[in-house]
């Protein structure tokens, strides 16, 4: 059990106009912070006798931003349709990088091992505009958040909320910085996920290279991973097998106490570019997606339900069935064995008599016998020394997924959802190319699609696996569409479709009005990213735009992260949503000097009326 840090604020503070900022807290009249709408609960929504209710849920959609005072905005649905009845929503922020709550940690800080504040060689305190996934966590009678940070150190922060019973709003009512030297710190907390049993499974992507970063000295010449130094009393504890996975945050909260947490990182899963892991509803099935070029497709079958510390790792085989359009297969799941989070966690921080396990004690490289392959950009000829297969499945997977004779040819591959009614998963990835469109390997799609797609898998019993949610087939949903714009159109910076979705990244289910949630992660794509409705019974194969509502926008140089849908949590449903680093990917020219709408927003899409339809 780690105890919360609750670290008073330096005298030094200040704002830093690049990665980092600390900025007073401040409410935005135009998200309606401080006047939410009104939604009267129904707690038993639906209920009308034995005959199922006649569903439909409708978005008033928002113009895509055609202004310049339009794409400084967040602009949102402001009305929704459930049921045949309509309800007032709209964006609502919780917290903005920077934000206090009572006077005590700020939101977005980096901090190091022993949870002291970091500070740059200016002296400012190090505040990131990075925020990633925030969760909703009912527990007891009270209501959290768990909001971790795309970083490096990584970091991560527990809000605790309170529920407006009468109209659903939110509003934070204490914060608190959660505590990750347990687990070796954070690195680059990208999405994240509800499990089935109330706890938050996050992730930490684009694992650092054991093979080219073995120590702190080539860890220090490394833009990317040298900012992970900070976070060490001494840097040469630097160990690239530290990151790259899983990790379950539990909170324990007794009566009005302060609450605690449990981290675990689960070594048993697999070591990946975890952009997101999605546990299925029998509470051991899990799939995991893997962001980057050249990568693969995972599936974790745990040994007990509710239990991700050990089980077996299945990577995906794309037996290509059309190469048309954006392509279709069968896939073929490769075990890549069972392990426990106690044997992987040898291999990474060795025991008495015996080191931790290093890239050259896992492989051979060049060496006689060994396998083409090309994991993550990255072409190399690889064998795995004899009696090291089950820690390379674990500290490797990529690469030994790849040697295993897995596709490791998938290209930015982010969120992960499930219709359990279609029995289908959904995967988006924001761009189809490279390993998907050369002519070599499994796949080899016709043509590429740079402003990406949404796939659709099918799910059936195996009982070889032991899962009744193994993916047996995987095709293209929808995809964006490039386009060109006139040098005089509001849209002549976009390169795909204003109508259509561009680079899709976050999505999520709203499970019985057959709707899938596309959030966006583009740069020239749009110039102003968006949260898209997606009515599945409206697809069509010939028409990219059918079926899509725009129900939210996003400041310049935004990306949307976080969409997560929240049926009924105490009569009231939630759409999560985050607006990371405005003007912080493009167009930070257009922010004025001293500015500070440059804060990411943290919150949330609603309140919606109950949609819960379990059971139903």
């Amino acid at each position: 059990m780690i105890p919360f840090s609750k670290t008073p604020l330096a005298m030094k503070l200040g704002v830093m106009l690049a990665a980092f900022a600390l900025l007073p807290a401040c409410s935005d009249d135009n998200n309606n912070r401080n006047n939410p709408p009104v939604v009267t609960p129904d707690p038993n929504p639906g209920d009308g006798g034995d005959e199922a209710p006649e569903r439909s849920l409708s978005f008033t959609g928002v113009p895509a931003p055609a202004t310049d005072s339009e794409k400084r905005q967040i602009l949102a649905s402001p009305k929704v349709e459930v049921d045949g009845e309509e309800f007032d929503i709209g964006f609502h922020t919780l917290l903005r990088s920077g934000d206090s709550v009572n006077g005590n940690v700020v939101f977005g800080q980096l901090v190091d091992a022993a949870g002291q504040p970091l500070y740059g060689e200016d002296g400012m305190l190090k505040v990131t505009d990075a925020n990633e996934h925030t969760s909703l966590l009912p527990i007891g009678d009270r209501l959290f958040s768990v909001s971790q940070m795309e970083t490096r150190p990584g970091a991560m922060f527990l809000m605790e909320l309170d529920q407006n019973p009468e109209n659903g709003a939110l509003s934070t009512k204490d914060l608190w910085q959660i505590d990750q030297s347990g687990v070796d710190g954070g690195w680059v907390h990208c999405a994240a996920s509800v499990t089935p049993w109330n706890a938050h499974l996050a992730s930490e992507e684009y694992e650092p290279d054991a093979r080219s970063l073995r120590t702190h000295v080539e860890a220090s010449e490394d833009g990317y991973s040298a900012g992970m130094l900070d976070y060490y009393a001494d840097p040469s504890q630097w160990n690239p097998y530290f990151y790259g996975w899983n990790i379950e945050i539990n909170i324990n909260a007794e009566g009005e106490g302060e609450p605690t947490t449990d981290l675990v990182k689960h070594y048993a899963m697999g070591r990946i570019a975890f952009e997101l892991s999605y546990v299925m509803p029998d509470s051991k099935t899990v799939y995991m997606t893997d962001d980057g070029t050249n990568v693969g497709l995972y599936m974790f079958i745990a040994d007990t339900a509710g239990d991700l510390s050990a089980g077996t790792v299945y990577a995906a085989k794309w037996n290509q069935t059309s190469a048309e359009g954006l392509g279709s297969a069968d896939l073929e799941w490769v075990s890549l064995g069972h392990a426990s989070n106690d044997e992987i966690d040898v291999a990474v921080h060795g025991a008495e008599g015996q080191p931790a396990v290093t890239f050259d004690d896992i492989f051979e490289v060049d060496g006689e016998g060994c396998v083409e392959t090309a994991t993550n950009g990255n072409s190399e000829c690889l064998s795995v020394k004899p009696g090291m297969e089950k820690i390379a499945s674990r500290l490797e997977t990529r690469r030994y997924a790849a040697l295993m004779g897995a596709s490791t040819e998938f290209r930015k591959e982010e969120g992960v959802t499930f219709d359990p009614d279609g029995s289908k998963l959904y995967v988006a990835m924001s761009s189809v190319g490279r390993g998907m469109t050369d002519d070599v390997g499994h796949i080899q799609i016709a043509e590429g699609n740079s402003c990406g797609a949404v796939y659709q898998l099918d799910v059936a019993a195996d009982t070889d696996i032991g899962s009744d949610y193994v993916a047996t087939n995987m095709s293209g949903l929808i995809g964006g569409i490039e386009a060109e714009y006139p040098a005089d159109s509001p849209f002549a910076t976009y390169s795909c479709d204003a109508d259509a979705i561009a680079n899709p990244d976050n999505v999520t289910f709203i499970t019985g009005y057959n709707t899938l949630i596309i959030g966006e992660d583009t740069g020239s794509g749009h110039q102003n990213d968006v949260i898209w409705s997606l009515d599945l019974d409206e697809v069509d194969a010939a028409d990219s735009t059918a079926g899509l509502t725009r129900i939210q926008t996003t400041p310049y140089g935004s990306e949307t992260t976080s969409p997560y849908w929240y049926p009924n949590i105490n009569g009231f449903g939630y759409l999560m949503s985050v607006i990371q680093h405005p003007y912080g990917e493009s167009d930070g020219d257009k922010l004025a000097p001293g500015s500070l709408e440059h804060r990411a927003y943290t919150g949330y899409v609603g309140p919606f009326p109950a949609m819960d339809v379990t059971g139903q």
